[in-house]
């Protein structure tokens, strides 16, 4: 493959969902006005040999090309001001005018470099023709999906650019061009040039390791445990020519070590700690087949099952002899619950391998031995600890694990005797020891090793951030020495760890950010340091909440009532999320103190990823836990010892009652309140003395022992939502009242996002330059509509405009572009480029977050200024609805947003500034708009999730009153209330032992009077509730008030309920099949199906700044066109992921998915494919077996194994996406049809005309609901359906799906074109097969047979044609180009960039020129003035 040309396009950080939009067979399509389908041209040149002559090339290449440029004019956004050529310049380049208009835009998007398109890239043939490809794909096939990141000003702010923070502010210029990006991070080549080492273990041949000179020797280590041949020891150093070294050295910096250099593997003594760090491994080989950690969520295990449907089950290459046995040979039958237009939805299929069977059992019991610790005179001797072992034969020995290794002493369960058995055998490896005393074990272990040696790695590695898993099977509880030990070792409830022997959390959280940050090598080393602290931080807060609400935990005011007792444990500190002492009393009570550590969190992430130097924050979990929300934070040093009111130096105590300000916290807060658009201010104290602060008055400044700024309390840091914040004698603008604003909500802590504030602002400066390019007397309007803060640095005013129109194609996009504005004439643009550099530092969009915070008082010389501030909010709140809103549906009419479940529409719903609050404003909007039909998975989805998330507000409530005894009868009582139908479902029986023992003993305790209270609740008061909450926390009135209701009048689905509910509340239920349709009085749950309650954990998540350059630069490559530049960089920024994060992460997993597409392109299928089984493998381990980022990941693989030929693979591949997808979101999803018509069309290629028939017919009906207003797409699955009834030999049903697509390309594009023409040979192709089968079948009823009659022609379609239609369904276009095609666009190119050359030089001369006019009149000026 060739190098790709570049794009003129503006790159966009896309923020998308995962998809692989469809596009048009047909590159002529009339625009839709409700879409604006984005496609990029990639230069990719192949080389092709063939004996056609250029003639024939070129004959076949026009109708092709010029339906591509025609679809990039007319699909791509238009071109930037400086680059649109007037008709008279048009004329003057090209012969004609029309013919140019619509090469110009192709021209201007590629921006073909004439040097290098053919000469660098082609060999020359003489003795044969040359031809090439040129790729059209669909731009968001190479889209990050859900991907957003720290701006590049943020994130490398202090490592690339030497710059201040002033200068890193946005900078509007003329069209106010988007910030350049910055360059490549500083990366040396020999940093991370690998090299090859030699390694000796005892007993071992030696073994080559390719290593980095980033990675450390810890890491050889673990590699070296983790190999067949080495992974019986733990307890060894690595020697370097006789010299032990260090295990957090890095290899760069050790001395000697050189390619080929022989690293010797030495066994050490052992020592207590290393006889348990020995244990712990040996207890994971044995487990590393078991999934029980995995559903029981510990030690960072997680379900995969991507294996279980890659594995071989035939020869690949076997065609089936008939159309349904063969299927089912195969093994790709599809099962009956998946097929179109099945309603059943099962869960079994949703972990295949759950009840396939026990793994392999090496040992009976391994545990520790009671005879411990060991007595002083066998200490002596070297004893550290006893185990006692009971192998598969059922003998029973007596283990000693002592310094030299181990050995089976004499001892039995009631007599000790700590000598050696006889004969006596010691082993350095507990695991060697097994294999000589059990031969089972032997036998056993050896097969374990190999089926794990054949399992991929990522299979086994724990993920950084614990995933658990809403279904479990039923398992078996066995010994485990090793999480026995674990359960006390933490010694939670008895406090008897010194505070020397727990973690210093605050500590390790800010040392790790002070690393250094010069370079490349201490930047990753930081950002690895700063990761793993946070997620060993988060997995201790977390299993510390979980403590607190158990009770497990001591408080430090155990006189207080509970839900206002705070805790210390493993030095972080404890808090309920409570009402203590009326603190959040006149901000809504209980509901404001249940929501402010959310927002304290979000406070915490932004200023986070603003990474101000010397500014400290705490670390901060969120645990919600049966019912309980507990804040978790590191201890500011000294905090305990004094009074929280004396160390505060900055901020407030008492809502703005009291303020201090401190001048090195307003320089620390100085760049963050630029970046996060906080408005510098003066608020009076209260003897009236003005004070300056840059942040919110509740946002507080605290100097720790440790010398450290810390800033607390950020719940306060971005400004009010007003549309749900009433405020007396304050009137919101009209479109906001004319839609019911402003409503109250449960409480007041109600505040914008970050995402909104950035379209906001983005929004005002489009407005701003379309004002002034209307006309240059607006200048002074405008110039007067800008007032000056008080204070010097930011100004906030803007000029007042009606925000009726959405400017911005993608206002979720990270680094927001702008669509360009058409000026007229370039003497009116130089004007504008003049005013903006005049009003650099005025015009600014910043809010003041204290507004409207009660308590809070403003110096009489503000009150303008905070008049101005009261306007902007509003304009905000309006800018939200009347903007906001509408994009987000649009997006997902132009299905660039595609949610599938409740969170990624929560995601989606975010990236373009919305609350979830605005849940019923969004649902009322897609009921009256035209285009709800279209909208009809959106509203689905958000239906559910109001539904859900009113359900969870209740469950919360509901658990609060419930006793850890009766915890699994509640919760199925609840779930059977919510999703059960019939009328008795809420009665709690007396067949519940608990309840019925209590009952009969006439308990009239607390907890008998408990279970009476929950067991009261039925289906009725349920939903009457969640009807009631719907009300007042959307808004919404609901239209369905039971579950019998929201199936089947709202087509909402019972599994998917069950799925949003049990992972919004952690509930982990057994995996079988339930039936919600029973009549009979039989509950679908019962106390056995609750298995447990997970923690639902809200935490921050440290990104790679450079690894996110990096991948951002690719894209950026990528999208211009450049594959292979692109490509280079998304690998390097896989390494930097890899070597930052470890294997399993979210942002991993993203990277191998664009290589995947990427290798897709360029033909190198096999690269694909083993990029791709890594994404599915990573994206399963991190994000859910069911997560819709995994479907989309399996959907791509089994393209890509068909690609390589797996048929049978890819069908399962597919299979399994189909049946995820309709368990998450049912079967009507634009989505589905992408998905069935993959599926469709490879059973086509096996002649399963039948089950191809139905899938793709079933794709065909989603295309006409969700793509109506894109005939060409109709016209595709039109064509589909023919050729596949062809197949079959029904010729009326393929001429009538022909001649619809006849009629459609005869209507869009006229009889001439090329597809028309395609369309209506094929009809006349099919007539005469139809013409002979119906002679065939006439002659055959009169005479019985005639040989002379030609056979039909019923063949199996190509492989190649499948591929083809598989690229067009999935966005991909490939034009054949000749030698000849090329030159004459490299010619037209030339003119084109020559004639913009011209034009911007005439633009730079009459700009400089003006320059200097004005610099004379402002002179003039001045001395008038004098």
């Amino acid at each position: 493959m060739g190098r790709s040309c570049r794009s003129k396009a503006s790159t966009k950080w896309p923020s998308r969902s995962t998809r692989e939009q469809s596009i048009e067979p047909d590159l002529t399509e009339t625009p839709d006005p409700e879409r604006n389908v984005e496609t990029f041209e990639m230069g990719v040149i192949k080389r092709v040999h063939a004996s056609a002559t250029s003639e024939d090339l070129l004959k076949n290449k026009s109708p092709h090309f010029d339906c591509m440029e025609e679809k990039i004019s007319l699909t791509e956004d238009p071109a930037p001001p400086d680059l649109i050529l007037t008709d008279h310049q048009i004329r003057e380049t090209e012969e004609s005018r029309m013919d140019l208009i619509r090469k110009k835009k192709a021209v201007e998007r590629m921006h073909w470099d004439s040097t290098s398109l053919a000469v660098s890239q082609v060999e020359q043939r003489t003795d044969q023709t040359e031809r090439f490809t040129l790729f059209v794909v669909d731009k968001l096939f190479l889209d990050t999906p859900n991907f957003t990141g720290p701006s590049f000003d943020n994130m490398l702010d202090g490592y690339v650019l030497d710059t201040n923070a002033g200068d890193m502010t946005d900078q509007v210029e003329g069209d106010r061009k988007i910030q350049e990006r910055p360059a490549i991070p500083d990366m040396d080549p020999s940093e991370d040039e690998g090299f090859t080492v030699k390694i000796q273990a005892p007993g071992t041949e030696t073994t080559d390791f390719q290593v980095s000179p980033l990675a450390m020797v810890q890491e050889i280590r673990q590699v070296l445990m983790d190999r067949e041949e080495t992974c019986r020891r733990t307890c060894f150093s690595l020697q370097l020519n006789g010299v032990t070294l260090d295990n957090f050295t890095h290899l760069s910096s050790i001395p000697r070590l050189q390619e080929g250099s022989l690293l010797k593997v030495v066994e050490e003594p052992y020592t207590v700690r290393e006889v348990r760090v020995h244990l712990r491994h040996v207890r994971e080989l044995l487990k590393s087949l078991d999934i029980t950690d995995g559903y029981n969520g510990v030690e960072g295990s997680s379900p995969s099952f991507l294996s279980y449907f890659i594995e071989d089950r035939m020869e690949e290459g076997t065609m089936p002899k008939r159309k349904s046995d063969g299927l089912k040979y195969a093994g790709c039958y599809p099962p009956e619950h998946i097929l179109p237009g099945c309603k059943k939805r099962l869960l079994m299929p949703l972990q295949p391998q759950a009840n396939s069977g026990k793994f392999t059992e090496c040992l009976k019991v391994l545990t520790m031995s009671s005879w411990n610790p060991p007595p002083g005179n066998r200490k002596m001797h070297g004893d550290l600890m006893y185990l006692s072992v009971v192998t598969m034969e059922d003998r029973h020995f007596s283990v000693t694990a002592s310094t030299r290794g181990f050995f089976v002493n004499q001892s039995t369960a009631y007599s000790f005797n700590p000598k050696p058995a006889n004969p006596s055998i010691l082993s350095h490896a507990l695991l060697d020891l097994l294999v000589q005393i059990s031969p089972v074990f032997k036998r056993n272990f050896s097969a374990l090793l190999k089926k794990r040696e054949s399992t991929h790695p990522f299979k086994r590695i724990a993920t950084p951030f614990q995933v658990f898993s809403w279904t479990a099977p039923a398992l078996d509880h066995t010994l485990d020495c090793v999480r026995a030990e674990d359960a006390s070792f933490f010694r939670m409830g008895y406090e008897e760890h010194l505070p020397g022997q727990a973690r210093d959390w605050n500590e390790e959280l800010q040392s790790t950010r002070e690393l250094p940050r010069k370079n490349l090598t201490d930047r990753l080393m930081r950002d690895r340091a700063v990761f793993k602290a946070n997620s060993d931080f988060v997995s201790t807060a977390t299993r510390g909440a979980m403590g607190v609400i158990d009770g497990n935990v001591m408080p430090i005011d155990p006189s207080e009532e509970q839900r206002q007792q705070i805790f210390i444990w493993s030095n972080i500190f404890f808090s309920f999320a409570s009402d203590e002492h009326d603190r959040y009393r006149d901000l809504g009570g209980e509901a404001a103190a249940h929501a402010a550590p959310v927002h304290d969190l979000n406070g915490v992430r932004a200023y986070w990823a603003v990474d101000q130097e010397g500014l400290y924050l705490l670390g901060t979990v969120v645990v919600d836990y049966r019912g309980y929300r507990v804040t978790a934070t590191t201890i500011v040093p000294g905090i305990l010892e004094r009074d929280r009111e004396q160390s505060v130096v900055y901020g407030s105590v008492d809502f703005g009652k009291t303020v201090v300000s401190d001048n090195r916290y307003l320089e620390l807060l100085d760049k963050p309140s630029k970046k996060l658009r906080v408005q510098r201010q003066l608020v009076l104290n209260k003897d009236d003395t003005a004070v300056e602060l840059c942040s919110s008055v509740e946002h507080k400044g605290i100097v720790g022992n440790d010398g450290r700024r810390y800033l607390l309390d950020l719940l306060f840091t971005f400004p009010p939502d007003l549309n749900f914040l009433p405020v007396e004698e304050e009137d919101l603008n009209p479109v906001c009242q004319q839609l019911g604003f402003p409503k109250r909500h449960p409480h007041h802590l109600v505040c914008l996002r970050q995402e909104l504030i950035e379209a906001f602002a983005e929004h005002r400066y489009q407005i701003f330059i379309e004002t002034v390019s209307l006309s240059p007397e607006h200048t002074k309007e405008i110039n007067k509509s800008l007032g000056t803060s008080p204070i010097k640095s930011n100004s906030t005013a803007t000029p007042q405009h009606p925000i009726t129109a959405v400017t911005r194609s993608d206002p979720d996009a990270e680094h927001h572009t702008h669509q360009p504005v058409s000026v007229h004439n370039i003497q009116q643009e130089r004007s504008i480029k003049h005013i903006f550099s005049s009003l650099m530092n005025t015009f600014d969009i910043h809010f003041n977050p204290n507004v409207f915070c009660s308590g809070v008082r403003f110096p009489k010389e503000s009150a303008e200024d905070i008049q101005k501030q009261k306007r902007q909010l509003k304009d905000a709140a309006e800018f939200l609805l009347s903007n906001q809103v509408p994009a987000f549906a649009k997006s997902c009419l132009d299905h660039r947003a595609m949610p599938m479940d409740g969170m990624t529409l929560t995601e989606a719903l975010h990236q373009h500034g919305i609350n979830i609050r605005y849940l019923g404003t969004l649902l009322e909007y897609i009921e009256k708009i035209p285009q709800k039909e279209r909208l009809d998975h959106v509203y689905k989805i958000a239906l559910c999730e109001l539904i859900t998330r009113c359900a969870k507000h209740l469950f919360k409530t509901y658990l609060l009153a419930v006793e850890p005894s009766t915890l699994s009868s509640s919760v199925s009582h609840f779930l059977n209330c919510f999703l059960s139908s019939f009328a008795d479902a809420g009665v709690i029986h007396l067949n519940d032992r608990w309840a019925s023992r209590c009952r009969k003993r006439r308990m009239r305790s607390k907890m008998g009077e408990t279970i009476t209270a929950w067991s009261n609740l039925t289906p009725c008061d349920l939903w009457k509730a969640i009807g009631a909450e719907s009300q007042e926390y959307y808004h919404y009135v609901m239209p369905c008030g039971s579950v019998k209701e929201a199936v089947e009048k709202c087509s909402l689905q019972r599994t998917t309920l069950l799925r949003e509910i049990a992972i919004k509340t952690g509930i982990e239920i057994l995996l079988r099949e339930y039936n919600f349709e029973n009549t009979v009085n039989r509950a679908a749950f019962t106390e056995e199906d609750i298995l447990n309650i997970f923690p639902v954990v809200k935490h921050i998540t440290p990104r790679a700044s450079d690894a996110l350059h990096l991948l951002s630069c690719g894209q950026s490559k990528v999208q211009q066109g450049c594959l292979k530049d692109g490509c280079e960089l998304i690998s390097q920024a896989l390494d930097l992921f890899t070597n930052v994060y470890g294997a399993l992460h979210q942002d991993v997993c993203v990277c191998l998915r664009l290589l995947g597409r990427i290798h897709y392109i360029l033909g190198d299928y096999a690269e694909s494919l083993s990029h791709q089984q890594r994404a599915v493998l990573i994206s399963e381990r991190v994000q859910g077996i069911e997560h819709p980022n995994t479907i989309q990941e399996y959907s791509s693989l089994g393209l890509y194994c068909f690609a390589v030929g797996q048929t049978a693979t890819a069908l399962r591949l597919l299979y399994r996406a189909r049946y995820l997808m309709l368990l998450v979101c049912g079967e009507d999803h634009p989505e589905m049809a992408l998905l069935d018509s993959k599926i469709g069309l490879i059973l086509h290629s096996m002649m399963a005309c039948d089950l191809a028939l139905k899938f793709l017919e079933n794709a065909f009906l989603l295309t006409s609901k969700y793509q109506g207003s894109s005939p060409l797409k109709l016209a595709q699955s039109r064509h589909l359906l023919a050729k596949v009834n062809e197949s079959k030999g029904d010729f009326r049903a393929a001429l009538r799906h022909e001649k619809e697509r006849y009629d459609i390309y005869k209507k869009q594009v006229g009889e001439t074109h090329e597809k028309t023409r395609e369309s209506s040979e094929y009809l006349k192709h099919l007539t005469h097969q139809a013409v002979i089968l119906q002679k065939t079948m006439n002659w055959l009823y009169r005479t019985g047979s005639d040989p002379n009659i030609a056979p039909l022609n019923l063949n199996a379609p190509s492989r190649a044609w499948i591929v083809e239609q598989l690229n067009l369904i999935t966005g991909i276009v490939l034009i054949p180009l000749s030698n000849s095609d090329l030159e004459k666009l490299r010619t037209d190119t030339q003119k084109t960039t020559q004639l913009h050359k011209l034009l911007q030089n005439d633009a730079q001369s009459m700009e400089d020129l003006h320059d200097s006019s004005e610099h004379l009149d402002t002179l003039q000026d001045m001395t008038q003035e004098d």
